[in-house]
């Protein structure tokens, strides 16, 4: 299956509660300043958020339908809508090749993807012929250390983990010093999930952030979260908890393969701006890609590319 039939594919529940809820416009000539609620309504219902659900509901009332609104008219006034809102935020991660090694430093709560997303990393890089090291960062759980090193054995990374338990900033500021030492282009810093409501932990991270800047000022380099899509409005709280301790500069978003509601990724960037680098709907390396705007709104509104 093909990248975008996945992503379709993925997204198609989300897709299903905002056709079943706009159902009631279709037919209309119009949408009047009566239905702008209801398109509202539908578009909260499916994590979009109530700022960017009303910028663009606002922007479909105005939008100019050729004759009575059918289903393909609709889904193509709602994708401009929304691709208009999710343009500016549509950045791949890229990286500096003035960094050497350019440090990744990914973060987010339990379960997100971070592991995985950084073995899917690895791989794309270690593909486009960079040198990538790994850092089992999260110490706390022996299956995160031994999943990374399956990734560092799949694509042919060097990982560097400690023992369990141990203390993640030493082991970052030992990647980055080994990373330093032999010339790596990119160095992928797993961390341990972590509540947003967890003082101690967050501290830690921070620590994480403070040691490996005592060798390069400039580092992280990219500090992005990972994102559940399934989650909805919570990833905002996310990403405004990580935002205070680990400068989170960008947003990857994962698990939206099956999610109701994939509307979260407008909701992300309505609300902060930030970067949306790449989007997950599936397990496979191949299943995270960077992020394209069209065609997530394409996908999420129901356009029918043929």
């Amino acid at each position: 299956m093909s990248w975008l039939k996945k992503l379709k594919s993925g997204l198609g529940k989300t897709t299903a509660r905002v056709s079943a809820s706009l159902g009631a416009v279709l037919g209309r000539k119009g949408i009047d300043a009566a239905s702008v609620e209801e398109v509202e309504d539908a578009l909260i219902s499916a994590d979009l958020g109530t700022a960017a659900a009303a910028k663009l509901a606002e922007r479909m009332r105005k939008h100019k339908f050729d004759g009575e609104i059918n289903s393909a008219t609709l889904a193509a006034a709602l994708s401009d809508g929304i691709a208009e809102i999710l343009e500016p935020v549509a950045q791949p991660l890229s990286i500096d090749q003035a960094n050497r090694p350019h440090v990744v430093l990914l973060v987010g709560v339990n379960g997100s993807g971070k592991t995985t997303t950084a073995g899917k990393l690895a791989q794309q890089w270690v593909q486009a012929g960079k040198k990538v090291k790994l850092a089992a960062g999260d110490t706390f759980r022996a299956a995160a250390i031994d999943q990374l090193k399956v990734w560092g054995e799949r694509t042919g990374t060097e990982v560097m983990a400690g023992a369990q338990g141990g203390d993640a900033a030493a082991l970052a500021y030992q990647a980055l010093e080994a990373a330093r030492a032999d010339g790596t282009d990119v160095l992928i810093i797993d961390t341990a999930g972590r509540l947003q409501n967890r003082s101690e932990l967050m501290d830690e991270l921070s620590k994480i952030v403070r040691v490996i800047r005592k060798l390069d000022d400039s580092a992280p380099h990219d500090s992005v979260i990972v994102l559940d899509g399934t989650v909805g409005q919570n990833a905002l709280s996310q990403v405004k908890a990580f935002q205070a301790v680990a400068d989170v500069s960008g947003l990857i978003v994962t698990k939206l393969d099956g999610s109701a509601k994939g509307g979260v990724v407008i909701a992300l960037a309505e609300t902060f701006g930030l970067p949306v680098h790449a989007v997950g709907v599936g397990e496979g390396a191949d299943d995270l890609q960077p992020f394209t705007a069209r065609e997530f709104a394409n996908a999420l509104a129901g356009v029918d590319e043929g």
